[in-house]
């Protein structure tokens, strides 16, 4: 029996409100910070009969994480690079598209790859942020550019969150924390909704030496470390996780990692707790000053940012009704914040952690000693990856709890500086240390003189390595414990998509292996499944027209992990990018085609030394396996299909060095590899492709001997 303990009022801002026309009663999410509709003719009775109403394919075949808003019978999406998509919300058809025409060589600097997170809707006028971080507003009836701004301070910086409407200003963020070997210098801005003009800038770390900083970062400045690298930009990006209290008249903001990483934490018994990255900081919308912070990773190593989406709700808690901010962080602790004053409530895990075994009474993580990974390479729960990301939760105040995908994934983090011996597969984020997740980067035989047991975990798999698995879970953030899970996935690395809460008693919930559930919202009973052989990995809104409710939502696989296909349904299908809507008596859900491969041609000569092999392998996976894997090809191409002509060393370097396809978003790296550097790479990738063609002549001359 759930204890009546909650009462709790739904704060609902303008961020991704529908201004609802004659007909259009209602849509999700009525804001940013909740996810969360109340519309109910679908319900948990009858959600069962939940089919398809209609898609419209975007010709893309890349990431799609933002969640549509819907006004006056129109529904707008954005999609790759920051496209943007007006389509008859009760037909599927397109009255207006817009492209930015966004700077291919920025998406060399988007960690995310070219993903875009939502637009924001204001009074007539669409804002959307492009790739290449220009601002641009539009008429929402027509699509035509009212105004653009550019908001990088440097053409290394790359957007992909939606901006945020707050008061009479639109606020955006921006990645490039992890960019270059310093990383870039975080901040968010606030532009003028009518002109666009800029009426303020928040940095979220100080600069060395700053004379005139506000005093907030005059005060941080003594939280890093004195001998650090003027040169460095400190990372704290506000790439996403921004929410607005029109009550208040406050903006939150979550921040990045600092950057770059440093394993040492401490320096002569002080800590560096490098503020104001990793933390969740209340700026003044009328001015940008701070009014208070708190910082969820102190001294962060381990990729811990704190940008995932906040929730603003009002709690029951302690007798009295408290205003409250709500985060599932990526290091694994929900936190329950008091937004007027910042105080935190609670800190309680939600997944499993071991990079800390709990918080002092003044709410500061206590860290082990076992989980700096300065000396030896660490087995780390959560990893990177984080527990819960930007992918949304949704907040129920019917039910009082919030719905979070979460991840226990670890990762093992190794510092290439200290280990120059370390040869696991990793991305290098220009910050320091290497990232293994066990399940796909390394094999425990292979590295056991290097990495030696690893730590004790529970719930470890039958073989004994530690547990890889997704979990949709119901958090109660008052009672700070789980009400109910459902285990996702497991065994590989595959990401759950965000959360929709409606007053229909349902949750909904896409996956990236195809599938699109509703949940029972009390006590998460799978209620419908859909499979509709397109990743989902953004959240679902929903709407209605003309008395017939709506569900949509934007599939396709990429992101961050858009080299990781393993359980996802860009193995079996075209990774063919749509808007999916959904309503009562609809139809089956039309799948994309089956993906096909081509057989492998005959590859290039061999070429190059095993040492020149060798090291061409080291610069792959430094500089371009972010974006490119071997051996599949969903998302970028498949670079084990060089062929003899156009896979010449010289096209390579016309590609890498030259800039022959920026236009298409593969970005230039003659700044950091040498035409020799690019001839290494090269013939690693000739190697690959030889022993992708030879093991597929065997595989074609043993079927021939058995027939």
């Amino acid at each position: 029996m759930r204890c009546p303990v909650i009462a709790a009022r739904l704060l609902a801002v303008g961020l991704l409100a529908v201004v609802a026309g004659a007909p259009c009663r209602a849509a999700s999410p009525p804001s940013e910070t909740a996810y969360y509709s109340a519309l109910s003719q679908i319900n948990s009775t009858n959600v069962r009969d939940l089919g398809f109403a209609w898609e419209f394919k975007t010709g893309t075949y890349r990431g799609m994480e933002a969640t549509p808003v819907v006004a006056d019978g129109v529904l707008y999406a954005s999609g790759p690079w920051g496209v943007v998509y007006a389509v008859d919300a009760v037909s599927g058809e397109l009255e207006w598209r817009f492209d930015p025409h966004s700077n291919g060589q920025v998406a060399r600097y988007a960690n995310v790859d070219v993903v875009n997170r939502g637009v924001a809707l204001h009074r007539g006028k669409l804002y959307v942020t492009a790739l290449d971080c220009r601002t641009f507003a539009l008429d929402a009836r027509t699509g035509a550019t009212l105004w653009e701004t550019a908001t990088a301070e440097g053409p290394t910086y790359a957007c992909s969150g939606a901006p945020l409407i707050a008061g009479d200003v639109l606020v955006v963020g921006n990645g490039g924390g992890d960019t270059g070997r310093g990383g870039l210098r975080g901040y968010v801005s606030a532009y003028d909704l009518e002109s666009g003009a800029l009426r303020w800038r928040f940095y979220t770390v100080p600069k060395c030496g700053d004379a005139h900083a506000a005093p907030e970062l005059r005060a941080a400045e003594g939280t890093w470390d004195a001998d650090r690298d003027p040169a460095y930009g400190g990372g704290g990006a506000v790439w996403d996780g921004m929410a607005y209290d029109p009550e208040l008249n406050r903006i939150f903001i979550g921040t990045g990692n600092a950057a770059p990483y440093l394993s040492a934490r401490r320096v002569h018994g002080r800590p560096l707790d490098r503020l104001y990255a990793a933390s969740i900081v209340a700026l003044d919308a009328a001015s940008g000053r701070m009014r208070w912070y708190y910082q969820t990773t102190p001294g962060d190593i381990w990729d811990y940012d704190a940008n995932a989406k906040l929730v603003l709700a009002d709690l029951r808690i302690g007798g009295r009704t408290r205003k409250t901010l709500l985060q599932a962080n990526k290091n694994g602790y929900f936190y329950v914040l008091d937004r007027i004053t910042g105080e935190p409530l609670s800190a309680q895990p939600f997944s499993f952690v071991n990079w800390s075994k709990g918080m002092t009474a003044r709410f500061r993580p206590l860290v082990p000693a076992s989980s700096d990974y300065a000396r030896q390479p660490t087995l780390v729960y959560p990893g990177a990856q984080g527990a819960h990301s930007w992918a949304p939760m949704s907040f129920d105040p019917r039910t009082g709890l919030v719905y979070i995908p979460t991840l226990e994934v670890p990762n093992v983090i190794v510092n290439l500086q200290t280990n120059p011996g370390a040869t696991i597969k990793y991305v290098d984020g220009g910050t320091g240390p290497g990232f293994a997740t066990p399940d796909e980067d390394y094999r425990p035989e292979d590295v056991s003189p290097l990495f030696g047991a690893l730590p004790s975990v529970p719930d470890r798999r039958p073989d004994g390595q530690p547990r890889v698995q997704a979990m949709l879970k119901a958090w109660d953030p008052v009672r700070q414990k789980a009400i109910w899970q459902q285990q996702t996935s497991e065994g590989h690395l595959v990401l759950d998509g965000g959360t929709l809460a409606t007053a229909g008693n349902l949750v909904f919930a896409g996956r990236e292996d195809g599938r699109f559930l509703a949940y029972a919202a009390d006590t998460g009973a799978v209620l419908r499944t859909l499979d509709t052989g397109t990743a989902t990995m953004a959240a679902p809104m929903t709407y209605e027209i003309g008395g017939t409710q709506y569900v949509a939502v934007m599939q396709g696989h990429g992101g961050s992990i858009m080299y990781s296909y393993q359980g996802t349904a860009a193995m079996q299908y075209v990774n063919e990018d749509r808007i999916l809507v959904l309503k009562l008596g609809g139809s089956a859900v039309p799948k994309p085609a089956p993906r096909t491969e081509e057989p492998y041609r005959q590859p290039p000569a061999h070429e190059g030394t095993a040492t020149r092999i060798e090291a061409g392998r080291a610069l792959f996976y430094s500089w371009c396996s972010k974006c490119h894997t071997l051996g599949a090809s969903a998302v970028t191409p498949d670079l084990t299909r060089l062929n003899r002509g156009t896979g010449s060393v010289d096209t390579f370097k016309s590609i890498v060095l030259d800039g022959a396809l920026v236009p298409l978003g593969m970005a230039r790296f003659d700044d950091v590899l040498s035409p020799e550097n690019a001839a290494d790479i090269h013939a690693f990738l000739v190697d690959q492709s030889w022993q992708a063609y030879d093991a597929q002549q065997k595989r074609l001359g043993s079927a021939h001997a058995s027939n």
